[in-house]
């Protein structure tokens, strides 16, 4: 029994670096690409401006956009995080409206009819068209303007896809679910909100993105001068454009940070998911 023990004990220390190995040369495999990619295209938009002598004020060349962006780094980061409170505050309050609204009409369809298509309506109003209004409603150096629209951006998104969670669910498991003489809240809870869940987080997702989006370009029509879209807006009318490319830099990583982090939450609150555990298999 010992050695049969002392044998299985090898085997397994010897199988489980294998497979975090595996798992990171998996991983390396999936990255490798978007790497390689990503460093032929800095090449590649060097070497043309250099090459066809393109002026800075139209394209910068990346080497310019790097010394800029380390320059200003104390300027432009700030502002990154400035804008970045104004995109989560309005994905918060576009999110739990969205998820609110979902539930009622999930329950009741005739609020679902009666609601949508306002919704829809909302949804296809463009944020130029937006941003003036609430610059007027709520002030224009005041963070709620860009919030309120940030928060539109995110609402219809969130709403129907957590309200298709909520009413596609398995016949079968609500058949069960009513073999157990189970309420309307234990089905929620137990059964519409759990298959919601991969729906919703899609839609965060897709929200995280858009919401950094829509904070910047709300900010070209007014704001703070604290707010990275301002800053952009300024360095462009005075034809300082490396200054512009390291501020868009910024905002780039800003929402794949939020990206991230919305990932990350998905992760550690649905790890039963198949397509979740599917990705670290």
């Amino acid at each position: 029994m010992s050695q049969a023990a002392n044998l299985a004990g090898a085997v397994e220390g010897e199988l489980l670096p294998a497979g975090r190995g595996s798992r990171l040369a998996a991983r390396a495999r999936r990255l490798g690409p978007a790497l390689a990619v990503f460093v032929l295209a800095l090449v590649a938009w060097e070497a043309a401006v250099v090459v066809f002598r393109i002026e800075g004020f139209l394209l910068p060349r990346p080497s310019v956009i790097a010394v800029t962006f380390v320059s200003e780094f104390p300027v432009i980061w700030p502002a990154g995080l400035f804008t970045l409170r104004e995109a989560v505050g309005g994905f918060a309050l576009g999110c739990v409206l969205g998820i609110a609204i979902a539930l009622t009409t999930g329950r009741w369809t005739v609020v679902g009819q009666a609601v949508t298509p306002f919704a829809i309506a909302v949804n296809s109003t463009p944020i130029v068209a937006l941003a003036p209004i609430m610059n007027n409603w709520f002030g224009i150096i005041n963070p709620l303007s860009k919030m309120s629209i940030v928060a539109v951006i995110v609402f219809f998104p969130v709403m129907i896809n957590t309200l298709r969670g909520l009413t596609q669910v398995s016949d079968e498991a609500l058949e069960l679910m009513r073999s157990y003489a189970a309420g309307e809240f234990p089905v929620l809870f137990k059964l519409r909100i759990p298959n919601a869940l991969p729906f919703t987080f899609s839609a965060l997702k897709v929200g995280s993105t858009l919401s950094v989006i829509g904070a910047i370009v709300s900010e070209y029509f007014g704001g703070s001068r604290q707010a990275l879209g301002v800053y952009i807006s300024q360095q462009a009318a005075l034809f300082h454009f490396a200054e512009a490319w390291a501020a868009i830099i910024i905002a780039c990583l800003t929402g794949v940070a939020f990206y991230l982090i919305i990932l990350l939450a998905e992760r550690l609150i649905m790890p039963w998911h198949v397509s979740l555990r599917a990705q670290e298999e």
